[in-house]
């Protein structure tokens, strides 16, 4: 890996990173491209001298020529109408991607802050970084390289494994395992109460104990502002390579299978099983009478609502398209009546 980027990074770097052909004006001459370094990124249409861009898709092509990016990353088919050097690839996008992690700002290292609680029972890996009013309760184990940003605040008997990165103001309940090289921002909360009460017999709620825990597997995104309740007996469980975005609600005991992506704004009912490689955009809802179980290899487009189990991969819809109110209230006149004119 290549952490300092604050200078630039030479053309033939990115290139090499990334297993891309360098074609353009000076690719006869390697010493030339050498010299080459770039600062930053930029997109297509705004990129200057020094950044680099990428022309991932075929409805921006007409803003190739006129780029001032020093290189692009692009297929081979569009590498004649480049004007500047191009950085060939099979798959621009994820390209780009990979370039990019060389330039993300590395987070700032504390070490361990003076203000920082930590419990005489935690254990405490190598090279951690702890900062500012950080507590850590009874029976934790923390792991080497594991960063915890201020004000975050950790129960008893959590596992946070090797090169985890908690940020500022995150809040893990007792019982929170999270995986190497996981990456929690701002504002979530793992581990807290999942949503269960049962009505005595004088209609008041009664708490049902929730007892278990979290499990987040390696290599997971979890968005700002997320919530993942603990388990009722059993643990929630978050499987590796989920990226979850901001504001997303998991219930209880869900099971999120390895590599699926969870947009914004979505819930997820308790006892809610979704499956390897699935994609749930923005504001979907998932939860019905029973546990829903969704398969692997599922899309479900934003704002789609499943009440159901989906045994079959696929996209799934289910949205109401906006229209003006008064339109919209008579066609809600209209369903009212669906039942009787289908009969």
């Amino acid at each position: 890996s290549h952490s300092d980027a604050s200078n630039g990074l030479t053309l033939t770097l990115l290139a090499d990173h990334v297993g891309a052909n360098i074609l353009g004006p000076y690719a006869s001459h390697a010493s030339a491209v050498e010299d080459i370094v770039i600062s930053g990124l930029g997109s297509l249409q705004t990129a200057e001298a020094g950044q680099i861009t990428h022309l991932s898709n075929p409805s921006y092509r007409g803003q190739l020529a006129a780029t001032a990016a020093s290189a692009v990353i692009l297929l081979a088919q569009d590498a004649t109408s480049c004007p500047t050097h191009s950085l060939v690839v099979a798959n621009p996008y994820l390209a780009f991607a990979q370039i990019s992690q060389l330039f993300e700002p590395q987070i700032e290292r504390e070490g361990l802050h003076p203000s920082a609680q930590i419990a005489a029972s935690v254990s405490l890996g190598k090279d951690v970084s702890i900062g500012q009013n950080v507590v850590i309760s009874a029976g934790c184990v923390i792991g080497d390289g594991v960063t915890i940003g201020a004000n975050t605040l950790i129960g008893a008997q959590c596992t946070i494994a090797a090169g985890a990165v908690l940020n500022g103001n995150v809040t893990l309940y007792r019982r929170v395992k999270i995986g190497a090289r996981t990456i929690i921002h701002s504002g979530a909360v793992l581990g807290a109460a999942g949503f269960g009460f049962t009505p005595n017999d004088q209609g008041k709620f009664e708490t049902i104990a929730q007892l278990g825990g979290v499990q987040i597997g390696s290599d997971v995104s979890i968005g700002a502002g997320s919530t993942i309740d603990c388990g009722t007996i059993e643990d929630t469980v978050i499987e590796d390579g989920v990226k979850i975005d901001n504001l997303v609600q998991i219930g209880h005991n869900c099971h999120v299978g390895a590599h699926s992506l969870i947009c914004g704004c979505t819930g997820l009912a308790g006892r809610t099983v979704i499956g390897k490689h699935c994609v749930l955009a923005g504001g979907v809802g998932v939860g019905g009478q029973h546990p829903v179980h969704i398969c692997d290899k599922v899309i479900l487009s934003a704002r789609t609502v499943v009440s159901q189990s989906i045994s079959q991969p696929g996209t799934y819809s289910g949205s109401v398209l906006a229209t003006d109110h008064a339109t919209w209230l008579r066609n809600a006149v209209s369903l009212k009546s669906l039942g009787t004119l289908f009969k």
